[in-house]
């Protein structure tokens, strides 16, 4: 299958999808659904591994902010879950190679990786809270791998960290030079190759039983927040309205 926003790569083993909505690669709806579908092709197949990577100077700036408002974003939040929902029920152990910034939802997809290997030029942060609204994917993770009190830090102040700081913290775990990531990802995902997909797999899944991590009746609930809660209030709409028309929210409580 041919694809307008991403690529798809299949090969010894290993899956590498690849964001190619350059420059900041932007998470669009349609953008979402192809990587959905890339995910469907993927079931059933014996691979060891699933990597994302991406084009441009950004890995991904996140979720369009346009398609948060009216009637798209039930549309968009179905979408954009659809994606951790079926890397859930894939099961894979996944990658990401973060070469640029990666911000919002293409924060959370870097989150929702098991492995991560970032540019010493990477940025990463969930600036949602600063246009009105939260990051319910970042909310179910984030607690998870960074501790409740860091991941509440981030969540409510929209900072931006660095690669080195992600690193420290769990976020991210290999920093190198910008030139360097290439061949360090490529090292991973050879490691990867050397072993069982099924043993990685098993692994993998015995280790979020240990947590006890229910991710689907946790994004459930978040959504129900998010949807039927947030998104019905002025201030949610305020901040996105003002982030599109480059002005400052004028936030009401209500």
């Amino acid at each position: 299958m041919s694809y307008q926003h991403i690529k798809l790569e299949v090969a010894e083993g290993v899956a590498t999808l690849t964001l190619c909505r350059e420059p900041l690669n932007v998470l669009n709806i349609a953008m979402m659904r192809e990587i959905n579908q890339a995910l469907d092709s993927l079931q059933g197949q014996d691979l060891k591994c699933l990597l994302f990577k991406a084009e441009g100077k950004a890995f991904s700036a996140g979720v369009d902010v346009g398609e948060h408002l009216g009637d798209k974003v039930q549309e968009m939040i179905e979408v954009f879950h659809g994606i951790f929902r079926r890397l859930d029920a894939l099961g894979l152990v996944t990658v990401a190679s973060v070469q640029g910034a990666a911000l919002g939802g293409g924060c959370e997809l870097v989150a929702a990786c098991d492995l991560v290997l970032a540019s010493e030029k990477a940025k990463l942060g969930q600036p949602e809270i600063q246009v009105g609204v939260f990051p319910p994917v970042a909310a179910l993770i984030f607690p998870r791998q960074l501790g409740y009190k860091k991941a509440l830090e981030l969540i409510l102040t929209g900072d931006v960290i660095d690669a080195q700081e992600a690193q420290a913290i769990g976020l991210v775990n290999q920093v190198v030079p910008p030139d360097k990531l290439e061949s360090a990802t490529q090292s991973l995902v050879d490691k990867l190759k050397a072993l069982s997909g099924l043993v990685l797999r098993l692994t993998k899944q015995a280790v979020r039983e240990g947590l006890m991590d229910d991710t689907a009746a946790g994004l459930a609930k978040i959504e129900s927040i998010y949807l039927d809660r947030l998104m019905k209030t002025h201030d949610a709409e305020e901040g996105l309205k003002a982030f599109l028309e480059k002005r400052k929210p004028v936030w009401q409580g209500k």
